[in-house]
């Protein structure tokens, strides 16, 4: 698996949370967009 010391745990886990967070905001990014298209004028 390779480097088993916390450093090298810690920076694997932050960048996987990095990447699940701009993954997340993507996603609600286009949900929010798909959803004022959608919604009737007023």
């Amino acid at each position: 698996m390779g480097d088993k010391s916390p450093k090298s745990t810690n920076k694997q886990a932050s960048q996987k949370q990095a990447k699940n967070d701009s993954a997340k905001k993507t996603k609600d990014d286009a949900t929010a967009a798909k959803q004022a298209a959608s919604s009737p004028k007023k």
